[in-house]
């Protein structure tokens, strides 16, 4: 059976310094993507994240770093560990950063289609929201995911 992957990317117009910091470290995470973290993403350590859509947090095992190229974690969905790895190419000497997010990987069934579908619109909304960030000080995720909190 084939197997499904996630790859999805985008320029942002940073050095790949400011975006790998901006990855790893809450204070900005939180400002893009997560609601809270346990702490900065270091190779060995599991982390806590939150997200403001969701309840409870979700272990978040770091796998490796590459400072200002490459990060790897791993994470649980809802059935088996997937491993996320976002690379960071420089781009226009060095003042832009192509980032691409990988995920693996699910089995090519019903569950994988959902999970193909569900993560490579989160991955895509995190690109965008982390160059919003980073670029304009726009926090795009304030109040976007209210209408899946349980009222």
């Amino acid at each position: 059976m084939n197997k499904l992957s996630i790859s999805t990317s985008l320029q942002i117009n940073k050095t790949p310094e400011a975006v790998f910091e901006a990855i790893i470290d809450p204070a900005h995470m939180t400002h893009y993507f997560i609601s809270k973290s346990s702490g900065n993403m270091e190779a060995g350590k599991t982390l806590e994240w939150e997200f403001p859509e969701f309840p409870g947090s979700f272990p978040v095992r770091i796998l490796a770093i590459k400072p200002y190229e490459n990060i790897t974690f791993e994470w649980d969905g809802d059935t088996q560990a997937l491993t996320v790895t976002i690379h960071l190419e420089p781009r226009n000497n060095g003042e832009a950063t192509l980032v691409k997010v990988e995920e693996k990987e699910m089995n090519n069934n019903d569950e994988g289609l959902n999970w193909l579908k569900n993560n490579t619109a989160g991955w895509a909304n995190f690109l965008a929201c982390l160059k919003a960030y980073l670029e304009y000080g726009i926090n795009l995720r304030k109040g976007a995911f209210d209408f899946m909190i349980q009222q």
